[in-house]
């Protein structure tokens, strides 16, 4: 078998024992029932606004005042579920001594890796397009600025892209679930608080917010995606090297 091949086998296998376990659905369930009620409330609340914003020349519309606080809400509540989809993913392996098997077949480490990987952003994706059909909806009755959105829909899959990498990384380090999940979650929570007020040089373009925020408001900017790329490059290598090292162990 080539190595797309191996890497689609794996990613099938992953996709399909995340939905076999109840946390998944569970995951998803809630993800939506909160994005859901997010995203009622402030419809309700520009439909409040809509007489004072009709008056205003250049007043902000739909995307700004819904789809955008949307998108950050969602987020904030990725950055606490991400985690919890991530924390099973090799620690699992290693607690029920599978990861032996996968090291003795003739796969490589960074077959394993992107497997296992795509397989968690197969799920997301499902996540992110239930996420963008609330938007969508709003067609039927209003316009939206399809260039922002657009911007904050890739800003919403980058990240999520990010937070699988981190949480994959995490999950090679320890057998146990809950620590895995708890240690994804502090260095995302890490590198979402190196936004304070002033901050610049290094720890500014580290910060997860500042990137987001800006495809957010419809600013493309390639220094954005990128740091995205190299987020996810960097935590994906990590991890193949963590199984690379203890392959050789044994």
């Amino acid at each position: 078998m080539t190595a797309l091949s191996n890497i689609t086998v794996i990613a099938a296998r992953e996709l399909k024992s995340l939905f076999l376990s109840p946390l998944a659905w569970t995951v998803l369930a809630v993800v939506q029932l909160i994005l859901a009620w997010l995203f009622l409330v402030q419809l309700d609340q520009f439909a409040e606004l809509q007489p004072q914003l009709a008056a205003l020349p250049g007043a902000p519309g739909l995307t700004d005042l819904v789809v955008a606080p949307l998108f950050a809400s969602a987020a904030t509540v990725l950055l606490l579920v991400t985690p919890l989809l991530t924390m099973r993913v090799m620690s699992e392996e290693r607690r029920q001594h599978t990861l032996i098997l996968l090291f003795s077949m003739p796969l490589s480490m960074t077959e394993i890796v992107l497997g296992k990987y795509l397989g968690l952003l197969a799920l997301l994706g499902i996540m992110l397009l239930l996420i963008v059909l609330m938007p969508l909806s709003l067609l039927l009755g209003g316009t939206l600025d399809s260039g922002q959105l657009a911007a904050a829909v890739l800003g919403l899959a980058l990240l999520m892209a990010g937070f699988a990498a981190v949480g994959l990384y995490v999950s090679t380090l320890t057998r146990h679930p809950g620590i895995a999940a708890v240690g994804s979650f502090g260095i995302l929570l890490l590198l979402s608080l190196l936004d304070w007020p002033g901050a610049g040089g290094l720890f500014g373009y580290l910060s997860l917010v500042r990137h987001y925020e800006a495809l957010l408001k419809g600013v493309f900017d390639s220094s954005d995606v990128i740091y995205y790329v190299l987020l996810t490059a960097v935590f994906l290598t990590l991890a193949v090297r963590r199984l690379d090292g203890e392959r050789l162990q044994r």
